[in-house]
């Protein structure tokens, strides 16, 4: 079965931020922002949706929340989605999980 972890990821330090070219005519072009003159848009977290492999919920939870370990992530949704879709809220809410607390059963 195919699960997704949807977690935030804030940046380094507290007035850190992460930086991305922005550049309309070149869409999916990724370079340095050191070598472009496009607009730089500034986020200071990143949303993501990481596919989760796990025969039941348990093992899921298990391989999500090592990863979520290893990430500044501090809060996250499980969710079960056999589409594969890397769209955000897709699929069945299975369980959240916040640091400190653990997992809680939706």
């Amino acid at each position: 079965m195919t699960y997704f972890l949807e977690y935030t990821i804030p940046a380094a330090a507290d007035d850190a931020q992460f930086e991305f070219p922005h550049d309309e005519i070149n869409s999916g072009t990724t370079i340095p922002l050191t070598q472009t003159d496009a607009d730089v848009v500034h986020a200071p977290e990143l949303p993501a949706r990481t596919g989760i492999i796990g025969a039941t919920v348990p093992e899921a939870k298990l391989e999500a929340e090592q990863l979520i370990t290893h990430s500044r992530a501090t809060d996250a949704s499980l969710y079960f989605d056999p589409s594969n879709s890397l769209n955000a809220g897709v699929g069945t809410l299975v369980a959240t999980y916040t640091e400190g607390r653990g997992w809680q059963d939706v």
